[in-house]
């Protein structure tokens, strides 16, 4: 485990690339604050520097909001977001920190859908992003690696790429949904009768209770 002295990268750190991205962004872009301390642990339970993008956003956020909130990129927490990159990770893609992982878990969305760094497990391209979309219960490549997803998220029309899975007026719920939270939905929205998203009934559970359901209908269904 390296220390927080090696991770921190004075020289060439990744946020000053962030916030002029995130200052050109065509997408709603929300910086949670953080605590330092929260910061150094997180990202030293991460073990990333503060050099790359992933190390940087968890150094100096508490994540990031994306679209009013639709998309959230995890960072060192905050108030307004408790989980933290590391700690979500912990017990779902690892056990201690430190551990080599299958992939690991960096952004989710309100629906129940989630974003990962393929590390060998989800196919050959480690190193690239994988998008676990509910809808189908798999998990799709993306072919992006992770400095290419923050701008995804900054600069792809979002109605687009989640078309057919936003509601009338959702942009109402999304604003007041906490996002440690996500929609689960009935019919499921893998299934025949789940497919009109308007008509089926959505209630907000934690997302990590959304996250286990989801893993455990791919695993039974294949």
């Amino acid at each position: 485990m390296r220390t927080l002295q090696e991770l921190v990268n004075t020289e060439d750190p990744g946020w000053p690339v962030i916030k002029e991205w995130i200052s050109m962004a065509k997408n709603k872009v929300e910086i949670l604050p953080c605590e330092r301390e929260r910061a150094e642990n997180a990202l030293v339970n991460t073990q990333v520097t503060t050099r790359s993008l992933m190390g940087a956003i968890i150094y100096e956020t508490g994540g990031l909001l994306i679209d009013n909130g639709w998309i959230r990129i995890l960072g060192s927490g905050s108030d307004r977001m408790k989980r933290t990159l590391p700690d979500w990770n912990q017990g779902k893609t690892f056990e201690e920190f430190g551990e080599p992982t299958p992939y690991l878990l960096v952004a989710d969305d309100a629906i129940g859908g989630f974003y990962a760094i393929n590390a060998g497990f989800l196919g050959k391209d480690a190193g690239n992003m994988y998008y676990f979309a509910p809808d189908l219960l798999r998990w799709l490549p993306m072919e992006i690696g992770y400095s290419q997803f923050l701008l995804f998220c900054f600069e792809t029309d979002m109605n687009d790429f989640y078309e057919g899975l936003r509601w009338k007026d959702w942009e109402k719920d999304i604003a007041v949904l906490n996002p440690d939270y996500s929609y689960n939905f009935f019919p499921f929205l893998w299934t025949k009768e789940g497919k009109d998203i308007n008509k089926i009934t959505k209630k907000v559970i934690p997302v990590e209770e959304v996250y286990n359901f989801n893993m455990e209908m791919k695993n039974t269904l294949g």
